[in-house]
C-alpha cells in the first residue's frame, strides 16, 4: 500500500560498514516513491555513519554507539525519542531484527512503523541480505522502484583525492584485512598468499594497499612493501576511501566492508570467499557492476553460522585459493604501468 503525506522518515540500521551498505537501497526507494524533498534521518553506529558525510539524501544522523543499553541508561536513545516527540515522523523503518531495538522503536513517535516487531522479513530461497531487508518495506514501494533500488555511496572529489595520495591514472586496490585480527578468522586468506600476490603484482602494476586505522599490526606482517606500492593503511577517511575504490580498475578483497563499497560504486570486484555464503552476504551484484567471486567451492563450504565451522581449525577453503589463481583471474582487466 503506497502511503500518503510522507515527508519525514526515520531509518534504524546500527550495523558495521557492510551491514549499513546493505540497507542503503531503502534511501533511493523512498526518494523515488515519495519525492526528492522528503527528509530522511538515520540511526546508526558512529563508524558506519561516516558513509553519509557527503550523502545529501540523509538529513540527520543519530549516533547509537551502545545498542544494548536500555533507554533509561542511554542518552543517545533518549535523544532520538525526544526529537520524535518534538518533530514526529510520518514513517519509521526499523531494519534491525534484534529484540534489543523493540523498546526504542515503540517509544519513537511516528504515524507509520515498519520492520520488527511489526512485520518480519519475508522468507526467500537463499536470498542476499539486501533482498531480505527489502521485504521489510516492500509493502509501501512500487515493485518496479524496489527492483531498481541499489546501494549508492558518495565520496570526496576525485581531483582532491588523487592529489593528496599521488594516485596514478590506473591502479589496483588490495584489501587484505578482514577487520578481525585478534583470533583465528576462517575467512582470512593466508598472509603468505597476500605477500606472494603483492610481490608479483607490484613490479608490473600500480598497487594501492588499503586498511583501517588500528590495523597496523596486521599490515606489519605484510610489510615491507615494494617501494612502488602505495601504502594507504590508516591514512584515508571513509569518504576518501570510497573515491579511492571507485576510481580503481579493480579491487582484490577479503570478505569484509570495502568489498561492499566496491560493489556499490561499481568497481570490478574480485572477492575471496571460503566459509561465507557469497550469494547471501557477498558483494551485491547489480546491472551496473561486475562481481567475481573467487572460491574453491569445497564440499564443506559455506559453513559460516553452522556447527561445522566450530570444529574447523584449518580453513582449507581459503588456503587452497592460490595467488596464481587470483593473478590469472584479474589479468584481463588491469593496465600495466
Amino acid at each position: 500500500m503506497i502511503l500518503e503525506n510522507i515527508k519525514r522518515v526515520l531509518i534504524i540500521r546500527c550495523g558495521a560498514l557492510g551491514e549499513t551498505i546493505f540497507a542503503l537501497p531503502v534511501v533511493e526507494a523512498l526518494k523515488q516513491q515519495y519525492g526528492e524533498n522528503i527528509e530522511i534521518d538515520w540511526v546508526g553506529t558512529p563508524a558506519a555513519s561516516a558513509l553519509f558525510k557527503l550523502d545529501q539524501r540523509i538529513n540527520r544522523i543519530f549516533h547509537l554507539k551502545h545498542r544494548r543499553f536500555p533507554i533509561i541508561f542511554s542518552k543517545e536513545k533518549r535523544k532520538i525519542i525526544e526529537h520524535s516527540k518534538k518533530h514526529p515522523y510520518d514513517l519509521l523503518i526499523n531494519l534491525e531484527s534484534g529484540h534489543i531495538f523493540y523498546p526504542l522503536v515503540k517509544k519513537i513517535v511516528a504515524t507509520h512503523k515498519l520492520g520488527m516487531p511489526y512485520n518480519q522479513i519475508r522468507g526467500m530461497p537463499n536470498p542476499h541480505v539486501i533482498d531480505s531487508l527489502k521485504t521489510m518495506y516492500e509493502s509501501i514501494i512500487d515493485p518496479v522502484i524496489m527492483q531498481n533500488s541499489y546501494p549508492e555511496l558518495f565520496g570526496e572529489e576525485t581531483s582532491a583525492v588523487e592529489q593528496r595520495f599521488a594516485l596514478p591514472k590506473h591502479y589496483i586496490v588490495i584489501n587484505a584485512s578482514t577487520s578481525h585480527h585478534r583470533k583465528f578468522t576462517h575467512r582470512a586468506w593466508p598472509i603468505n598468499h597476500w605477500k606472494e600476490l603483492i610481490e608479483y603484482l607490484a613490479p608490473i602494476y600500480n598497487v594501492v594497499i588499503i586498511g583501517g586505522k588500528g590495523e597496523e599490526a596486521f599490515f606489519d606482517s605484510l610489510r615491507p612493501f615494494s617501494s612502488s606500492v602505495i601504502d594507504l593503511v590508516g591514512k584515508s577517511t571513509l569518504p576518501e576511501l570510497i573515491t579511492i575504490i571507485r576510481n580503481a580498475e579493480i579491487i582484490i578483497t577479503a570478505d569484509t566492508g570495502p568489498s561492499h563499497i566496491a560493489s556499490a560504486v561499481n568497481t570490478r570486484t574480485f572477492a575471496l570467499f571460503g566459509p561465507s555464503n557469497s550469494k547471501g552476504t557477498g558483494p551485491y551484484p547489480t546491472p551496473f557492476n561486475n562481481i567475481h567471486i573467487i572460491s574453491m567451492n569445497l564440499e564443506c563450504s559455506p559453513c559460516n553460522a553452522t556447527r561445522r565451522i566450530k570444529s574447523c581449525n584449518d580453513n582449507q577453503c581459503m588456503k587452497q585459493i592460490l595467488p596464481s589463481m587470483v593473478a590469472n583471474a584479474i589479468k584481463p582487466f588491469i593496465t600495466p604501468k
